[in-house]
Parts: C-alpha cells; sequence; structure tokens
C-alpha cells in the first residue's frame, strides 16, 4: 500500500502541471490560491489595453489621440512599482504583514478605477446631462490611474509574497506557475469579456466593467487570505526609522549586476512589444486574413509563451543559468521576426503563424527568465526583494508602453513617406512601414543579447560553472 502510495504521488507529480513547484513553505493549495492575483491583474490588463480601446474608439467615437493618452497614464505610474516594491520590504505594522497591507490597498485602487470607469468613459464620450467638458477627461484619467497604480501594486507585493515564502529551489516553478496564471487570467477574460460586450449598450458597459471590478475584489481577497503570518512588532520596532528609497536603491545596485538586469529587461521587453499592436494589422492588411483568422494570433502567441514557461520551469529546476535561458529567447525572438517579416513578401500564412508562435515562445523565455534571476538577486542592506521585483516590473511595463507608442508612430510615419512618395520606388511597398518596424526590433534584440553578455560571464565567475562560448558572449 505505502509503495502504492509513493507511486500515485510521483505520477501525480507528473501529470498535474507545476505540482511540483509546491513547497513546505508554500503548499500548493495556498500557491494556486494565491496566483489568483495574477488573474484579476491579466484582466485588468486586457480591459485597459484591448477591450476598452475598441470600445472608445469604435463605440464611443473617443478620438484615437485620446484614448492613447488614456493608455498611457498606468504606463506612466509603472516606474514607481520600486518604490511600491521599497516600502513593502519596510512596512512596519503592529501584526508584522509586510506584503498583505500592499495586496489590500492595490485591489482597493484596481477595484475602485474599475468601478468609476464606464460612467467617466461615457461623460467623455458626450453622453452627459450638464455642459461640463472637463468632467469626463478627469473622470477617466482617475479610472486610468487608479486602476494603473492598483495592478502595478498587486502585482509587485504577489509577486514579493511569493518569494518570500517559496524554497529557493522551488522559486523557478513558482515563476512559471504564477506567469502562467497571468496569461490564462488574460486569455478567459478577453473571451469572455468581447462576448458580452458583442451586443454593444451603455447599460451593458457599466455592468461588464463595474463586473470585472467586482470579480477582481474577490479574486484578490481569496488570494491574500492567510497568506502571511503574523509576527507582531513592539512600539519600539515600529518606531525605528524605515530605510530611504535612495539608500535602498544603492545597496541594490551595489554588485553592479542589478541595474544592468533592469536595464536588459527594459530593452528585451521594448524589442518584444513592438509589434504588439501591428502583428493583427499585418496580416488582415499584408495577407488578406479575416478578423477571425487574425483573432487567432493571440492564441498562437500565448500557446508558444505556454510551451516556454513548461520548458523554463524544466531547465531552471535542472540549474539552468536564467541569463543564458534570455539568450536563447532572444535568438528565438530573432527567427520570429524573421519569420513575420518573409511571411508578406512570400504571401505564406504558415510562415507568419509560425512567426506568431515564435515571438511568444521567445517574448515568455526571455520574461520567465528575466523575473526568475530578479527573484534570485542577492540582497544587501536596506534593499529587499519587493524593490528587486518593483524595479524589474518597472522596466517591463514602461519597456512595453514606450515599445507600443514607438511601434505605432514609425509604422505611421514610413506609411506616410510611402504615400507621398518620398521613398524610392522599390521600397513603397503596403508592408514598408511594419518591415521597418520588425527590422528595428531584430535590431533591439541584438543590442539587448550585447547588454545580457556580461551578466552571463559574471555569474560564470562567482559560480564556478564552466562557461561555453554562446552568442550572448559577443560582445561583452
Amino acid at each position: 500500500m505505502f509503495i502504492k502510495a509513493n507511486a500515485l504521488k510521483k505520477l501525480t507529480t507528473k501529470v498535474l502541471p507545476f505540482a511540483d513547484a509546491a513547497s513546505e513553505g508554500l503548499p500548493l493549495d495556498q500557491l494556486l490560491r494565491l496566483s489568483l492575483f495574477q488573474i484579476s491583474v491579466g484582466m485588468a490588463s486586457v480591459m485597459l489595453l484591448g477591450t476598452l480601446n475598441r470600445v472608445m474608439i469604435v463605440e464611443l467615437h473617443v478620438p484615437a489621440m485620446l484614448v492613447a493618452l488614456m493608455i498611457a497614464i498606468p504606463v506612466l505610474v509603472a516606474p514607481f512599482r520600486a518604490i511600491l516594491g521599497h516600502r513593502s520590504d519596510n512596512y512596519r505594522s503592529a501584526i508584522g504583514w509586510k506584503r498583505v497591507p500592499y495586496l489590500w490597498f492595490g485591489t482597493l485602487w484596481q477595484f475602485g478605477g474599475l468601478a468609476i470607469m464606464p460612467m467617466a468613459l461615457l461623460v467623455l464620450s458626450g453622453q452627459r446631462a450638464l455642459d461640463a467638458d472637463w468632467a469626463g477627461y478627469v473622470g477617466s484619467a482617475l479610472a486610468f490611474l487608479l486602476t494603473g497604480l492598483g495592478m502595478h501594486m498587486t502585482q509587485t507585493a504577489g509577486l514579493a509574497l511569493a518569494a518570500d515564502r517559496a524554497d529557493e529551489d522551488k522559486r523557478p516553478k513558482v515563476v512559471a506557475l504564477l506567469y502562467v496564471m497571468y496569461l490564462a487570467g488574460m486569455a478567459l477574460s478577453s473571451i469572455l469579456i468581447g462576448t458580452l460586450l458583442r451586443d454593444f449598450s451603455a447599460l451593458r458597459l457599466v455592468q461588464v466593467v463595474q463586473g470585472a471590478a467586482v470579480v477582481t475584489m474577490l479574486l484578490n481577497i481569496t488570494a491574500l487570505w492567510k497568506q502571511e503570518k503574523m509576527s507582531p512588532m513592539t512600539k519600539a520596532e515600529r518606531a525605528e526609522p524605515r530605510p530611504q528609497f535612495m539608500e535602498a536603491w544603492r545597496d541594490f545596485t551595489a554588485g553592479g549586476d542589478a541595474g544592468r538586469l533592469v536595464f536588459v529587461v527594459l530593452l528585451g521587453t521594448m524589442a518584444f512589444s513592438m509589434q504588439d499592436v501591428l502583428l493583427e494589422p499585418y496580416g488582415g492588411e499584408i495577407l488578406g486574413l479575416s478578423v477571425s483568422s487574425t483573432t487567432l494570433l493571440t492564441a498562437m502567441w500565448a500557446t508558444g509563451a505556454l510551451i516556454a514557461f513548461g520548458l523554463a520551469a524544466r531547465w531552471l529546476s535542472n540549474g539552468d543559468d536564467p541569463f543564458r535561458m534570455a539568450g536563447k529567447g532572444i535568438l528565438v525572438g530573432v527567427i520570429a521576426f524573421v519569420c513575420v517579416i518573409f511571411a508578406g513578401p512570400l504571401n505564406s500564412i504558415p510562415v507568419f503563424f509560425a512567426g506568431a508562435v515564435l515571438i511568444g515562445f521567445g517574448s515568455g523565455l526571455f520574461a520567465v527568465s528575466m523575473l526568475t534571476a530578479a527573484m534570485n538577486l542577492p540582497v544587501s542592506g536596506s534593499a529587499g526583494r519587493g524593490l528587486a521585483l518593483g524595479a524589474w516590473g518597472a522596466a517591463q511595463a514602461t519597456g512595453a508602453g514606450l515599445s507600443i507608442f514607438i511601434g505605432g508612430t514609425v509604422r505611421d510615419l514610413v506609411n506616410h513617406a510611402v504615400g507621398n512618395g518620398a521613398m524610392p520606388q522599390a521600397l513603397a511597398t503596403p508592408s514598408m512601414g511594419y518591415s521597418v518596424v520588425y527590422h528595428a526590433e531584430i535590431g533591439l534584440l541584438f543590442i539587448t543579447l550585447i547588454a545580457l553578455g556580461p551578466l552571463v560571464r559574471t555569474r560564470a565567475m562567482t559560480t564556478g560553472t564552466p562557461a561555453k562560448l554562446e552568442l550572448a558572449d559577443f560582445p561583452t
């Protein structure tokens, strides 16, 4: 019977995804419950960057420039994630909680932003009883600001709490699980919200967005319940001065690797994210794909990312270097954009979809590798893990926001030049604007590879592992 029980346990660990991510400090049931905050963050991301983007422009007839400005507000908040992480590292309370208060207040702000958002958008679109144009601008800006701030605070504190509780050898699998839950939240909410808003009306918009606010509250409360142990602090301990942020940042970057890691995350995210708003238009305009066909691109991208997360969890648990894995993700990204570029001249839909899968795989492998590296950074002095994860999140969100704006702008400028006859006849093709952006992404990926090289070399020297001659080492 004992042998059968052990065999069943081993079979369960192999069959169930991430079943071996649990540890004594973070059992599987608590880990799965904690990961629910990633679903709420994924849902809010889809709401801000996808669903409401289309609703504001098409149904509510809000100018596209104003929509872009509203969507950019959460990106402007992203750099403050490092400060939020630092504050959660050094939070003083009578019961000793550090992460849960930030999870809770992040949930409140995320809930509040989504709760007031539909009415603010309706007022912004001109549906108001009083002639007060400013009310729509102020309300919408406030709604996007609160939602963005809540997302960043919730994710930073949640990741830090997971890193605090997980055993060191289990962190890579915990990271992969949390990212899978984030993708699952994005995929499920995009399908559900898109279906509910198919028959659009003002009342339906209010119901769906405010329903998402309620679901956010339920998911996050379930996630944070009994996740952090109480360790009461005396009044004298609470009265001690907290470390200043700049002092903690100096401790964080003292070794040199931390600053370079943040820079690599920024560059890599920019390189992979320029195509976020261009891939579907490219498929429709250049390859003649239908709306339903281009919708599959998100599923193809997510499939590649999920494969990358599964492989990353296995490779990292076997002791692979996260920086070398990030280099592999970058190289896969180069191949992916080459496929996308050649899909147009070849008029090959399979090559285009293969490129989408490889983009998801490369970006997923890069993201999970760099997040694992951030979670495992040695912290010293007043620097804590929340600061490291906050800096990672700030670099990623800022890079994504900037690159999406740059990618769309470059494509429009190049197409405008083509339309005005400012480019040579050989280059005046409908795909030129897209092609310039994809070539720029390949160039950024190689620059990211250059910046990553010293991190690979430094880790090989400090760990004593033999350094193989790979592309990530050129040039340093």
